[in-house]
Order: C-alpha cells, then sequence, then structure tokens
C-alpha cells in the first residue's frame, strides 16, 4: 500500500471522516454501515494534506505535467481543488489554476454577458482540465460536473485528462422497482465502467474503501463507531466484510 494511502486512512481516522453507525443511509436509499465526510478537513493544514494525497497521487500516475486546471463540483469539491492546487505548488513546484462550478450562472458582474458556470474563469484555449470531488457511489454529480465543463468551453479546444475521486466506496449502483423504490441486497451497474465508456475520461481514486479499511483493521486504528472511538474488531470488519459482498464492484 502506497504511503499516500496510509496517510489519507489515518487522516480519516484522525478528522472522523470515516466512521461507522447503525441506521445509516446512502442518497440512493441504501442502507450503509460506514459514511465518509470529507467536510471533516476543514483546517488549513488538513485542506493541505488532502491536496497532498492528490498531488502524490497525479505524481504517481505521470500526470502533473499534463494538467493546467483542477476542477472540482461546489460545494465540497472547490475547496478539494483549492488544496491539490496548493500542494502540487508547495510539494512540485508547479503552478496550476483550479475552478469550481456555480449553482446558478452567474448573471452580473464581469461575466454578465455570457453568464458563466464557473467562478474563476480559468479555461482557456487548448487547456487540460482533471476534475476531483470527495466520493462516488454512482456517478451523477460527476457527469453533471462533466456537462458543466464541456458547455462552459464550447468553442475551445479543452480536454478533460482525468476525474479523480478520494475515497472509492467501490459499489455499483442502486437498483429500483417499477415504483422507485430502492430493491436492496441487489447489485446494479459498474458506475466506473459507466462513467469511462460514455465518457472516455479515466478514473483514478486515491484509495478504495476496501484497502482503507483492511490498513486500519490491521493497524488497530481507532475509529468513531457508534460515537465512540475504538479500533474496528472482528464483528465489525466481518459486517463491511459482507456489506461489500452484497454491494460492492469486483
Amino acid at each position: 500500500m502506497e504511503e499516500y494511502k496510509k496517510r489519507l486512512s489515518l487522516a480519516l481516522s484522525e478528522t472522523g471522516a470515516l466512521f461507522f453507525d447503525e441506521g445509516l443511509v446512502l442518497k440512493d436509499g441504501r442502507p450503509t454501515p460506514y459514511f465518509v465526510n470529507i467536510g471533516k478537513f476543514n483546517t488549513g493544514r488538513l485542506l493541505i494534506e488532502l491536496g497532498s494525497f492528490f498531488a502524490e497521487m497525479l505524481a504517481e500516475k505521470s500526470l502533473l505535467h499534463k494538467i493546467d486546471i483542477i476542477v472540482g463540483p461546489s460545494y465540497k469539491g472547490s475547496s478539494i481543488a483549492s488544496g491539490a492546487a496548493v500542494a502540487i505548488f508547495e510539494h512540485y513546484g508547479r503552478e496550476i489554476l483550479f475552478d469550481y462550478d456555480r449553482k446558478e450562472a452567474k448573471k452580473h458582474g464581469e461575466r454578465s454577458s455570457s453568464s458563466s458556470l464557473f467562478v474563476n474563469n480559468a479555461f482557456f484555449n487548448k487547456c487540460k482540465i482533471f476534475a476531483v470531488d470527495d466520493v462516488i457511489t454512482s456517478m451523477g454529480t460527476k457527469i453533471e460536473l462533466i456537462e458543466k465543463i464541456n458547455k462552459e468551453t464550447q468553442g475551445l479546444s479543452c480536454n478533460i485528462v482525468g476525474l479523480g475521486i478520494v475515497v472509492d466506496r467501490e459499489q455499483t449502483t442502486a437498483v429500483y422497482d417499477d415504483k422507485g423504490e430502492v430493491i436492496l441486497n441487489k447489485k446494479g451497474l459498474n458506475p466506473v465502467e459507466e462513467f469511462t465508456s460514455n465518457t472516455g475520461i479515466p478514473f483514478f481514486s486515491i484509495a478504495g474503501i476496501r484497502e482503507i479499511v483492511e490498513y486500519l483493521y490491521i493497524n488497530k486504528v481507532p475509529l468513531i463507531i457508534s460515537n465512540k472511538k475504538r479500533p474496528m474488531d472482528e464483528s465489525l470488519k466481518k459486517e463491511f466484510d459482507n456489506y461489500m459482498d452484497v454491494y460492492g464492484r469486483e
């Protein structure tokens, strides 16, 4: 396991960004024994540390010099994009622009004529873009961001070179019945395969949830479990493994 993945795992524990509890439900309606809240990286130190994980992953993948702009979706993705840009400059001396989208297009001030969908107006002709976000279950938010980028860069020869995620939940998508109710204990599609197939954009993650949990379990690192901080025991690890057997990607 790469050192930056170990550091991410420990930071998820330190901040409480990764926690386990009963009764947790994902946005898609499925139950989950754990949750990841990257919003817990909420200080300057933690934000730069989060950015450093991206910087090291991009360096390992030989992508640092293939990127001009890092873009994240509002709201959490905006801080991730800025933190990554800062860390890349701090650790590798490469200055990269960052940007993030608006919830509504701006229709006043310096971009009133073009109704810009992005805050920093960073895109330029032939720019190379790397999109970032916190976690994935489905790819809905990511596809929406890609569509916004494509709309904003119409007329420019821009290239989205990748999508990077902090933590990959490594799950299939939810399955619903005719009434729109989620069907439990059933695997859906592989959202990463669907995303890369439909967009042609490579997918990257700093770490997958299986390797994070395995590292924390083996090393008896304390986590927030039912509002108490303690190492994961065998029964909780088995619950996690069973959950991944039901909903996880191969």
